[in-house]
C-alpha cells in the first residue's frame, strides 16, 4: 500500500519536513511504498469554484502543480498533509491543496473515500490545533479515515531543527506512522 506525504511548508527541510519524514520512515519499515511531495513554496491559486473539475473528471481548470499532485493523492492509500502554523492557521499552499483536491475528488466519484488521511503541524506555541482541524475537515468531508496518535499530531518547533530536539513530537509522529500502517493492513485484508 502507498503512503503519500505532502509538505505545505515553504521550508523544504524544516520541521514539517522532519515530521513527515518520520511518519514515512515508520510506514516504509512496515512494508509500505512511500512518496514525499514538496508543495510549499510553489506558486498556487485557490479554488475558483468554477465546477470544471466535475466536467473534467477531476482535472482542475487552473493549470498548475495541483493537477500534478491530484493523481498522486488519488493513487495513494494514505495521505499525510503537513503544514506549519502561521497566525494560528495553515499555509496558503496547504489551503489550496485542501480546497482544490478536495473538490476535485468529490467531483471525481469521491476518489478519496475510505483512504487514510492524517494531518501534522509544526507550531511555535499555539494555534496548531486549528491547523490540524483545517486539514482534517477535508479528510472527514471526503469520507476518509483519520487516525490519531499518542498526542495531537504536532511538534513544538519554530526554528529550523527544533523538531530534532522535540522528543515528544517525534514519539507522536512514530505512533502516527504505526497507526497509519496498522489501518492500511486492515484495509488491505478487507480488499
Amino acid at each position: 500500500m502507498k503512503v503519500l506525504a505532502i509538505n505545505g511548508s515553504p521550508r523544504k527541510e524544516g520541521n514539517t519536513a522532519g515530521m513527515l519524514n518520520t511518519v514515512l520512515e515508520v510506514c516504509k519499515k512496515a512494508g509500505h511504498e512511500t512518496e514525499y511531495y514538496q508543495a510549499g513554496g510553489r506558486a498556487v491559486y485557490g479554488c475558483k469554484a468554477c465546477g470544471s473539475c466535475g466536467a473534467n473528471k477531476g482535472k482542475c481548470a487552473i493549470d498548475d502543480w495541483i493537477n500534478e499532485l491530484y493523481p498522486k493523492m488519488k493513487a495513494a492509500d494514505a495521505i499525510v498533509i503537513g503544514s506549519p502554523t502561521y497566525f494560528s492557521d495553515l499555509t496558503p499552499e496547504t489551503k489550496a491543496i485542501i480546497d482544490r483536491t478536495g473538490f476535485m475528488s468529490r467531483r471525481d466519484g469521491n476518489a478519496f473515500s475510505r483512504k487514510v488521511g492524517a494531518a501534522v503541524s509544526a507550531v511555535r506555541r499555539a494555534g496548531g490545533i486549528h491547523t490540524l482541524d483545517s486539514i482534517q475537515h477535508m479528510f472527514l468531508i471526503c469520507d476518509m479515515i483519520v487516525p490519531g496518535s499518542s498526542y495531537w499530531n504536532m511538534s513544538l518547533s519554530r526554528d529550523i531543527g527544533d523538531y530534532d530536539n522535540d522528543q515528544e513530537g517525534e514519539r507522536t509522529m512514530i505512533r502516527l506512522g504505526e497507526n497509519i500502517s496498522w489501518l492500511l493492513k486492515l484495509i488491505q485484508e478487507e480488499k
